[in-house]
């Protein structure tokens, strides 16, 4: 009766295992090789491996893509006194392999159009909005309005505010923006890498 008990009770492999263990046997992709170098079962692996990968240029390039539903892939908002380093983000930000598409007031915006008009178009026209807070962003009552604008466009954020702290104390960090996480600017360079990855995922 224990040899029998023991037989009903032993696991089978299901189908999707041994269809995932063919599939990485007859593979020869890189990630087939790291999976039965790595001695791990192909499924943890396999789950891994989608985890980490990174997302295609096809996918965010593609014609069917989300990210062609608006004109701006990013909308900076900052300060005038700002202006040379959002000016090097926007630049860094184009000339990457997806060509982000930045939206630039002092540039992108249609003269002889109202302020409060160019902001809001900005606003319900871009995918993600970067809020470079600095001590002249919050002098600036436009730079608040753009901010509250972005968070009516999107109360829950769901990622698409993405705000940017450089030379601002805790304290003064606007209290609308404190449920989100930020990007301390500290290494221009690699604060401009954080933004960027943020805005792809």
């Amino acid at each position: 009766a224990g040899w029998f008990r023991r037989l009903l009770h032993k696991p089978k492999p299901s189908s999707v295992e041994s269809s995932l263990n063919s599939g990485c046997s007859a593979s020869s992709s890189p990630s087939s090789s790291s999976v039965e170098s790595s001695g791990s079962s192909p499924s943890t692996s396999l789950a891994g491996s989608v985890r980490l990968s990174p997302i295609s240029l096809s996918d965010i390039n593609a014609s069917g893509s989300a990210r062609w539903t608006k004109s701006y892939d990013v909308c900076i908002c900052h300060s005038e006194v700002d202006l040379e380093l959002v000016e090097e983000l926007v630049s860094y930000l184009e000339g990457q392999p997806e060509s982000f598409r930045c939206f630039l007031q002092l540039r992108d915006a249609t003269p002889g159009s109202a302020v409060v008009t160019e902001l809001c178009d900005a606003v319900q026209n871009s995918h993600c909005w970067v809020m470079l807070i600095t001590p002249g962003f919050l002098r600036d009552p436009w730079c608040k309005y753009q901010m509250h604008q972005a968070l009516a466009e999107a109360p829950m954020a769901n990622g698409r505010t993405i705000p940017v702290v450089k030379d601002v104390d805790r304290k003064d960090y606007p209290r609308e923006l404190r449920s989100l996480y930020y990007i301390y600017m500290a290494v221009k360079e690699k604060s401009f890498k954080q933004i960027r990855d943020t805005v792809v995922r």
